[in-house]
Parts: structure tokens; sequence; C-alpha cells
């Protein structure tokens, strides 16, 4: 199953209804046992999905939205397990990953979801260049400490692929994990004008829900985000959240560059 998501105007978030922002940008029921399910945004042509093997094996699907006869025939592929261990199969050779392990595929493969008990989440975007697979296990990337304790904002930032040491075409990824009594994931927030980034939020409680702020400085909104959802968030918008308890999320960028310091930091004052 895939949904196809059109751009949309920075000025009709605006005067949206909550009920269209979450038709717009919200990507919910991802995660269905034993189906492939995705979205493919126009913003970036990016597609991101979630697949539940239950048991069985899930090829990768080469949706007509790519008029293509393999998903990869003209894209590179990001993976992150959100639950538990999995293997994912990319030319016949097994890859396994564990909770938040990552992994890396390079355009022109093919790929399959084996596990019981494990959810995967892609990212593809296009690529003009094949480069390596390469497993991105959680306990193999050092993370960067940000955030401050009196801003409420401290959190681990694994950078799985950011446009160094690990080549890619255009794609960016990797997971931020929040400190205990920190509920920030950015602030203040920031815009990056050449790439689009999607968001999944996971590791939240049944209860918990993350705030996510979106719009431009100045005229934001926001929606009340659950478990294993997804936020696109374009280049015109600020992406910056909150949560009522634990979590995590999965950032994923493409655009015009893979520099992952190519972003304009937002006042809180312009807010």
């Amino acid at each position: 199953m895939i949904q196809v998501r059109y751009s949309t105007s920075p000025t009709s978030v605006e005067t949206a209804r909550a009920e269209d922002l979450r038709q717009n940008f919200l990507i919910e029921d991802l995660f269905v046992e034993g189906e492939v399910h995705g979205v493919y945004t126009h913003d970036d042509r990016m597609l991101v999905g979630g697949a539940v093997p239950a048991g069985d094996r899930l090829d990768l699907p080469a949706w007509d939205v790519l008029a293509t006869d393999s998903h990869l025939a003209r894209r590179e592929l990001g993976v992150i397990n959100v639950a538990e261990t999995g293997q994912v199969v990319v030319d016949g050779e097994k890859f396994e990953l564990g909770h938040l392990d990552g992994l890396y595929v390079g355009r022109g493969r093919e790929v399959a979801f084996e596990g019981d008990g494990a959810s995967f989440y892609f990212v593809s975007v296009p690529a003009g260049e094949s480069y390596p697979t390469t497993a991105l296990s959680r306990g193999s990337i050092e993370p960067i400490a940000i955030g401050s304790p009196e801003g409420a904002s401290v959190r681990q930032l694994y950078r799985y692929a950011h446009g160094a040491e690990l080549q890619t075409y255009g794609l960016q990824f990797g997971v931020t994990v929040i400190a205990d009594g920190s509920v920030w994931n950015t602030m203040p927030p920031h815009l990056h004008d050449r790439r689009t980034e999607i968001y999944l939020y996971v590791d939240l409680a049944e209860d918990d829900r993350v705030f996510h702020f979106l719009g431009r400085p100045g005229a934001t909104r926001h929606m009340v985000v659950s478990n294993r959802q997804a936020v696109i968030s374009p280049p015109w918008s600020i992406h910056s959240g909150a949560g009522t308890g634990p979590y995590a999320f999965i950032w994923a960028m493409t655009g015009e560059n893979n520099t992952y310091t190519d972003l304009a930091p937002v006042a809180l004052g312009e807010l």
C-alpha cells in the first residue's frame, strides 16, 4: 500500500484546520503486521515506509509511483529497526538489526525484510550513483551529546549517514534519543532551505505524545503525534517538538546537498 502526498504552500498552513495539517503532513499507520506500507512525497521525492514481517519474508515493493521494476533502480535506501531483532536481506546477504540499528543500501540492490517481532522503518531517495551496503549498529556510532538540563533539551545524536564517513548520494539519516527529564528535540528550531526532512517518533509510551511544531517563523502551528507516527517537514518549515515522556526520533533528509550543517537557526524572538 502506498500513499502519495503533494507539496503544499507555507501560506496554506497558516489557515489550515487541524485535520488539514494531519492529512498533509502526518504519516500514520506505517506499521501493519505482515505488510509493507509507504508514503511518497513530492517534497524532494522522498519515500518512507514500514515493513512488519511477522515471521514471513516481505520484499521491498516497486510501487507504481516509482515507475521502475525495482524499488532501488534509481534510489538509495536507509533502514532502521524500531522493534525486536530482525534481518534485512540485500541481494541474498542477511544483515541482522537490533533495536534502532541501521543499514544503508545503495542504488540497484534488491531488498527484503525478515524477523518475527521486527518492525523496519525505511526511507528511500533518488540517487545518481551506487554506493556499498553498510551496517550501522547504534552501538558502533559515537553519539554527540547536545542540549542542556536547564533547557530541558539533553539528547544523544546518532548520525548514521550525514555527508561524512559514510558515502551516500544524497540521503542523510540517524536517530536522536531524548534524555529522561528532557522534552525538546531541538530548541531553538532551525530551517533546512535546501532539504526536506521527515521525522519518525518512536519509543513513546502508549499515553505519551509529542507536540510537533511546523510552519514558517512567525506563523507556526502544531500537531499532536503518537508513537511510530511521522511528520513531513518541507524546506520552508521549522521543525521542533516537545514530548510528554521519554522518546526518540528518526530523522531523514535529502535535497540539494548532503551537508549536515547546511541549516539556518531561528531565534526564539522570530517565532
